[in-house]
C-alpha cells in the first residue's frame, strides 16, 4: 500500500468490516518506508530470495519505522475511520517469539516464528479494538529480528483461531500462466495448489505467500487468500461477495 489514498481506502474498509461484526487483526510490513529511511542513513537496501538482508544498522531502522512509524500511522488511520486500534510488535508481552532464519549467514536479523502467544490479542478483540501488528520480534535473548509480514500474519491467524486469513499484495492472485495476467486462479485446494509449486507454475515471490497459507490452513485457518491490494474495495469484495476478487486457498 505504497499510496497514502489506498492505504487510507483499505483501512476504512477494515473499519467497515469491524462494524459490521468481524474482527480484524492487522498485521503488517513496511517495506518502502524501511527504503526511505535507509537512504536516508546512507544504507543500500539489499534482498536476497525476496528478503531483505538486515544487518544490525537495518534491523535498528527496520524497528524504528515499524514499530515507531508505520503502525502508528495505521494506528491513527484507523481512529480517523472511526473505530479504535492499538498498536502492537511482536516483542509486546512476547506476542512472538523469534529464531534466526536458516539462512542466517547470509540474511543476517532475518528471523522465524518459533512461538505466537495471542493472550494479548483476546482482551483487546474482545474490547472490539483492532490489534495493529509490526512484525518486529526477539528470540529467548531479547536479539530483535524482523519477521517476513505474511509469515507472521499466518501465524497469528492459526493462534488466535481465524476463520481467514487475507494477504494484500501488488498483483491480482495465483495466475495459472504467469506469463498471461487474464489467468487468474479464482480457488484452489491445498493439494492443486502444492501441484501448481512443483509444476512451476506458481514461482517467485509468490512461493513464501503460498507456503504460508498452507500453513496456516494446516493449522486450522478455514481459507487463506491472496488478493490485489491496488483493487478499490478488494477486501470487502472477498470478505462479502461470493465471488471475491483474488485466489482463494482451501483445505
Amino acid at each position: 500500500m505504497k499510496s497514502p489514498e489506498l492505504q487510507a481506502s483499505v483501512i476504512r474498509d477494515l473499519v467497515l468490516l469491524s462494524c459490521v461484526g468481524l474482527r480484524p487483526v492487522l498485521v503488517h510490513g513496511g517495506g518502502p518506508e524501511i527504503n526511505s529511511w535507509l537512504a536516508r542513513v546512507g544504507v543500500e537496501p539489499q534482498f536476497r530470495n525476496g528478503l531483505r538482508v538486515t544487518d544490525a544498522v537495518t534491523m535498528e531502522v527496520v524497528e524504528m519505522v515499524l514499530v515507531g512509524k508505520v503502525n502508528k500511522q495505521l494506528v491513527s488511520l484507523i481512529s480517523l475511520a472511526g473505530a479504535t486500534a492499538v498498536g502492537l510488535c511482536g516483542k509486546d508481552a512476547r506476542l512472538l517469539t523469534a529464531r534466526p532464519s536458516p539462512d542466517a549467514a547470509s540474511l543476517g536479523f532475518v528471523g522465524e516464528v518459533s512461538r505466537v502467544d495471542p493472550s494479548v490479542l483476546h482482551p483487546i478483540i474482545d474490547s472490539g479494538h483492532i490489534p495493529v501488528i509490526a512484525t518486529v520480534a526477539a528470540d529467548e535473548t531479547g536479539q530483535a529480528y524482523n519477521i517476513n509480514a505474511d509469515t507472521a500474519a499466518g501465524e497469528i491467524a492459526a493462534a488466535v483461531g481465524a476463520e481467514k486469513l487475507l494477504l494484500l499484495t501488488d498483483v491480482s492472485g495465483i495466475l495459472a500462466d504467469r506469463d498471461d495476467p487474464g489467468s487468474l486462479v479464482k480457488e484452489v485446494d491445498v493439494a492443486g495448489v502444492r501441484r501448481m509449486v512443483a509444476e512451476g507454475k506458481v514461482g517467485g515471490g509468490m512461493i513464501p505467500k503460498v507456503e504460508c497459507c498452507v500453513r496456516a490452513i494446516a493449522q486450522g485457518v478455514h481459507t487463506a487468500s491472496i488478493i490485489d491490494g491496488r483493487v478499490p474495495h478488494s477486501l470487502l469484495l472477498e470478505i462479502l461477495t461470493d465471488e471475491g476478487t483474488g485466489t482463494m486457498i482451501t483445505g
